[in-house]
């Protein structure tokens, strides 16, 4: 079956200089989701609620889901949130990650509980024998694990050892770790190697996969508020993206978790790696401008942030390149003069609009676009 939230416009797939080779991973399964292989490349974030407070926690999940989450993280210091975790996983459409640190006890009790992945250190749970009872509840649950290493929370030795936290360190504690669940027969593990310093960041990722064939979860950890956040991390993973490596990713923001998932499926989009929701192509406005097109887009990306199904939107001030976006896009709207502006539909002009009524009658007509494809999905889905 194919999905429409992953497949392209026809016009790009066949230009080789758009074309991204994605490393080869073998395939895992966080709940429902798979991750690695030929599976889309899954967005994640994770709850900042309290995760005792099982009802505030369950509205920021499904806050996350209607954003297009494909999985969520829910952090799990102590048994009262493990003990909400069961109530909250019953009632996530997707599947959750429980954030497991220190306290062995926590893991298993949050595969008890309904985790579909559990991200966990093998190293700070303690013994052999406790890490061997979170492996066995994992593989009694279906739960998949995430290995994440953090530059800033690297091994006492691997410190004495490289001197500072480095991309080799990182490399080294991640393999530690890979090796404890190898050992343990358990494969169903992606791992993460983060920092805070984007060079870090890239250069520990592009050695790791070199190094193992296992999926790999991008980010780059504390990247910031907002737009410094948005910047470094489109940077760093846009990077390792490129170079075809990345499974799932999470771009962290010290900012309302739902934008992480906005930011995340625009930074695959921009790639052409997946394809969710409307793409507004706009320009920067100009004296040659029609329109106000700052205020236009905006009120365009508001009206039209529920759509989900895959549509290029071309919104350009004049007709010095209007008309040539407005060929690479489902809908568009360049400006003219006296009021007024062109409305494209499939890459051809269609008929005129007033500038006054534009922004509505654009808004109708992805809105019935979104509803065709949507309407077109449901025969694939019955196969």
């Amino acid at each position: 079956m194919s999905d429409p939230d992953h497949t392209p416009k026809d016009h790009t797939s066949v230009r080789p200089w758009r074309a991204i080779q994605r490393r080869k991973s073998r395939k895992i399964r966080v709940g429902k989701v798979e991750v690695g292989g030929d599976a889309p490349i899954s967005v994640q974030s994770m709850t900042n609620t309290l995760t005792a407070d099982a009802q505030a926690t369950i509205a920021q999940v499904r806050q996350l889901e209607e954003a297009g989450a494909d999985i969520v993280r829910v952090s799990c210091p102590d048994e009262d949130s493990t003990r909400a975790f069961k109530e909250i996983a019953k009632a996530a459409k997707v599947p959750l990650v429980a954030d497991i640190h220190f306290h062995y006890k926590r893991g298993v009790e949050a595969a008890e509980a309904g985790a579909a992945c559990l991200r966990i250190n093998p190293g700070n749970i303690g013994s052999p024998d406790r890490v061997r009872e979170v492996i066995a509840a994992a593989r009694d649950h279906g739960c998949s694990m995430r290995i994440g290493v953090n530059a800033g929370s690297l091994e006492r030795d691997l410190l004495e050892k490289y001197g500072e936290p480095c991309p080799d360190a990182m490399l080294e504690s991640a393999l530690r770790h890979a090796r404890i669940l190898q050992d343990h027969d358990f494969h169903e593990f992606k791992i993460s190697v983060k920092a805070s310093d984007v060079f870090m960041t890239v250069a520990a990722y592009n050695l790791l996969a070199e190094a193992i064939d296992c999926p790999l979860h991008l980010g780059v950890t504390e990247a910031g508020a907002q737009r410094t956040g948005t910047v470094k991390s489109s940077i760093g993973m846009g990077n390792l993206l490129w170079a075809g490596i990345g499974d799932t990713i999470r771009v962290s923001l010290a900012a309302d978790p739902v934008e992480e998932i906005k930011v995340g499926f625009d930074l695959l989009k921009s790639l052409g790696l997946r394809h969710r929701g409307v793409n507004i192509i706009a320009c920067p406005s100009c004296a040659r401008q029609g329109y106000d097109v700052i205020r236009t887009v905006e009120a365009l990306e508001q009206r039209l942030a529920h759509i989900a199904q895959p549509i290029s939107l071309s919104i350009i001030g004049c007709v010095v390149n209007g008309p040539g976006e407005a060929l690479m896009t489902d809908l568009g709207f360049t400006g003219g003069g006296k009021g007024a502006g062109m409305v494209y539909v499939a890459g051809k002009p269609d008929h005129k609009m007033d500038n006054e009524r534009m922004v509505d009658h654009i808004v109708e007509l992805v809105e019935a676009k979104a509803a065709e494809l949507k309407a077109a999905e449901v025969p694939q889905a019955a196969e």
